[in-house]
């Protein structure tokens, strides 16, 4: 129990960002958190935070080690989630964010299986492209598709998925087909613009590295499902996600390029702030999203 505590302190403190704060949420004293970190440091024979009065900086072992302490932390609330769930049940208003496109095929239409088997719930949704700011905008939870995410978010895998540079096998037979990163520049790249709340670029790997390649062409706009319509349609290449398109690559419909510089995972994932219990309308929502995905075919449907 020391040593979890001692863990725990540590990931609350870099979580919080200062003692005062840890110690604030978790109902014990500064100077109860630092005597733990402490310990942890002194266990473990490293330093794993450089203290100073105005801030706290970790040192390369205490960022390693941060890393799988989430981890460790994430396994065991999981593991006791598991036990002690079907004790549980589901109340309240929870609130969703979701990609658009993605929120109206494959997370909306799942609410009503939910709210049945969990009748205390109400659920509101918001479907935009733009990365909302969870806890400042009030939501419970978040549906993100690959991307960064914040150090002091949980992220729960929800299914696997791709980011590949589709197109027509009309487009490829008028166009050709790019060979290269740089063979982009000659094709018609249909993007989001800046007013759908992303960057102009496309995100490859090359030579071990992150690269991003400018995406020009015609046509583009903030709406991710009319990107999708127009490269079905033949009009340009896209730089889709394999749970849109899964079943027109299975087809033949569109086909897929550079697939070698593809990043390795851009996966479905569920996000959460950092909390300590964390409520059951969002684990069991959760759940539900991932019994779901995991289906078999079910990306294939429609």
């Amino acid at each position: 129990m020391d040593r979890f505590k001692e863990i725990d302190a540590f990931v609350q403190v870099m979580a919080h960002g200062s003692l005062a704060a840890a110690a604030l949420a978790e109902g014990v004293t500064p100077v109860m958190m630092g005597r733990r970190l402490d310990a942890l440091e002194q266990r473990l024979g490293t330093q794993l935070v450089i203290r100073t009065t105005r801030r706290l900086t970790l040192t390369d072992q205490g960022a390693s080690y941060l890393d799988e302490c989430r981890q460790l932390l994430a396994r065991w609330n999981e593991a006791e989630r598991a036990v002690s769930s079907q004790h549980q049940r589901a109340s309240g208003h929870l609130i969703v964010s979701a990609p658009a496109a993605f929120g109206r095929l494959h997370v909306a239409p799942h609410a009503s299986a939910f709210l049945k088997a969990n009748p205390q719930v109400q659920i509101s949704f918001n479907l935009t492209d733009r990365v909302v700011d969870l806890v400042r905008e009030g939501y419970d939870l978040g549906l993100r598709i690959g991307g960064q995410i914040d150090p002091n978010f949980v992220a729960i895998h929800l299914a696997t998925n791709q980011r590949v540079v589709c197109g027509t096998p009309a487009y490829f037979r008028r166009r050709g087909k790019p060979k290269t990163l740089e063979d982009l520049r000659q094709h018609n790249c249909l993007a989001f613009n800046l007013q759908g709340g992303q960057q102009r670029g496309w995100y490859f790997q090359k030579d071990g590295k992150t690269v991003t390649v400018k995406a020009e062409g015609n046509l583009d706009c903030n709406d991710g499902e009319l990107l999708h319509r127009w490269v079905s349609e033949g009009l340009g290449l896209g730089w889709r996600s394999t749970w849109e398109i899964q079943k027109q690559l299975q087809n033949g419909e569109l086909v897929t390029v550079l697939d070698e510089f593809a990043l390795p995972a851009y996966d479905i994932l569920a996000v959460y702030a950092q909390q300590k219990h964390l409520p059951a309308k969002v684990r069991f929502f959760i759940e539900h999203l991932k019994k779901i995905y995991a289906q078999p075919g079910y990306w294939l449907q429609g």
